[in-house]
């Protein structure tokens, strides 16, 4: 690294520590009786645009509750590691680099290593232009990672950087190889894998209609039940049940440090009223009997959304088909229903539903109806399911009332598509 890189660095660590000294966190209270033997950091998308500016401050933010959550552990108070999953910067730039290195410069603390990957998306369309390079050199780290922390496998890949090319024919074996290594040494343990993208038709996130998925390593994965895979890119929430899928490996979305995005029906790149004010991330954990605990964080009210308890990496209780086994419709506990229409625009009003199992509820629906109880119209509303705070009540937007309209019903929705029973008014 350079004189001139280095002094600039060096200047905006130096801000990103005062940044760091008068940053608040509050202790989210943990309630479940885990002792760690290994704990770490997972997050992604921080999008960081410029040093110092807001993004910095959300991942000094996660980096400091992370520290502020272990230490508040009587038993294990270590944070192992922190993994980034890849979009660390907005557009690729140098000082976006500069200014997301001189963040974790500036928080991180002797005795938890570093582990930073770069996508081909917002890090850099190609990353033929020396992204790579800049980063590993103001960084310290590889492009692609392989390393041991307290027994367990940490295996990351960034993206080639050779133009018209996502991942190498070289990373695949590389990848393979390491995996190989990895269960040679312990086959009981976790491996944790990730790259940027989710595998496709995994998490939320990473079906066709989403459009964030894909499939360059799945035929290496589905040989390795121990994999435990971290992605990011396509900004879905953690706390949605979808965001963790069990099969012949296991995935985790890693929803975004910067905003959220949806999948609603099939629409795509849904993005609710404040949804850059959203910001997740995981803290994972792993005991001496292997089982893993995932807990997934809202940053700004500092509060738990969710928590996994994976009974080992070979156990699989989260498939797609067993979440919604175990799954069950939403209920409403009031049967208050207002209708209002300013300037002949309907919109109706309820109170949240609750859910019955766990699971949040992800979706309202109002179905305008005809006199015979046929459907001529649907309008739906995505709760705030995925910050810590819910809205007491929701509104509906459905606007011009079509010919033949006498009823509206409401339904809540989980996240496999069960619905309560409505709630109905005539008009």
């Amino acid at each position: 690294m350079n004189g001139f890189i280095s002094f600039v660095l060096a200047f905006f660590t130096f801000f990103a520590s005062i940044v760091n000294t008068f940053t608040p966190v509050k202790v989210p209270e943990d309630k479940t009786d885990f002792t760690p033997v290994i704990r770490f950091m997972v997050a992604s998308d921080t999008h960081v645009g410029s040093a110092g500016d807001i993004l910095c401050m959300r991942v000094n933010k996660a980096l400091k509750l992370s520290y502020a959550i272990a230490e508040a552990d009587k038993e294990y108070n270590n944070l192992d590691a922190v993994v980034f999953c890849g979009d660390v910067t907005d557009n690729g730039r140098r000082d976006q680099f500069c200014g997301f290195q001189s963040t974790i410069n500036s928080a991180l603390r002797d005795g938890t290593q570093y582990i930073a990957l770069l996508a081909k998306s917002h890090d850099g369309s190609t990353l033929d232009k020396g992204s790579l390079e800049y980063f590993k050199s103001i960084s310290g780290l590889e492009n692609d990672i392989h390393t041991v922390i307290n027994g367990y496998h940490f295996i990351t890949l960034s993206a080639s950087k050779t133009p018209g090319e996502h991942y190498s024919e070289y990373q695949r074996e590389w990848l393979k190889a390491q995996l190989d290594a990895a269960v040679k040494d312990d086959p009981s343990k976790p491996i944790f894998v990730a790259h940027h993208e989710h595998v496709e038709d995994t998490v939320y996130g990473s079906r066709d209609v989403d459009g964030w998925g894909i499939d360059y390593f799945r035929d290496i994965f589905n040989q390795y039940p121990q994999i435990v895979h971290f992605s990011g890119h396509s900004h879905y929430p953690v706390n949605d049940p979808r965001s963790i899928w069990q099969g012949e490996f296991t995935a985790v979305g890693t929803g975004a440090i910067k905003y959220l995005e949806f999948t609603v029906d099939s629409e795509r790149k849904i993005h609710p009223s404040g949804y850059k004010q959203e910001s997740e991330f995981w803290i994972v954990e792993v005991d001496a009997n292997n089982r893993i605990r995932l807990r997934a964080y809202d940053l700004m009210e500092q509060k738990m959304l969710t928590e996994y308890i994976i009974d080992g990496p070979l156990s699989r209780d989260f498939t797609p088909e067993k979440q919604e086994a175990k799954s069950s419709a939403p209920v409403f506990t009031s049967d208050k229903v207002k209708v209002s229409h300013p300037f002949g625009s309907y919109k109706v009003k309820v109170d949240r539903a609750d859910s019955t199992d766990g699971m949040p509820v992800v979706l309202y629906r109002a179905y305008v109806l005809d006199k015979d109880g046929n459907e001529l119209g649907m309008s739906w509303k995505m709760p705030k399911y995925y910050s810590y705070t819910l809205d007491d009540n929701e509104t509906i937007k459905i606007g011009k009332l079509p010919d033949g309209a006498a009823s509206i019903k409401v339904v809540a929705e989980n996240a496999y598509g069960m619905q309560s029973e409505p709630l109905k008014v005539t008009l």
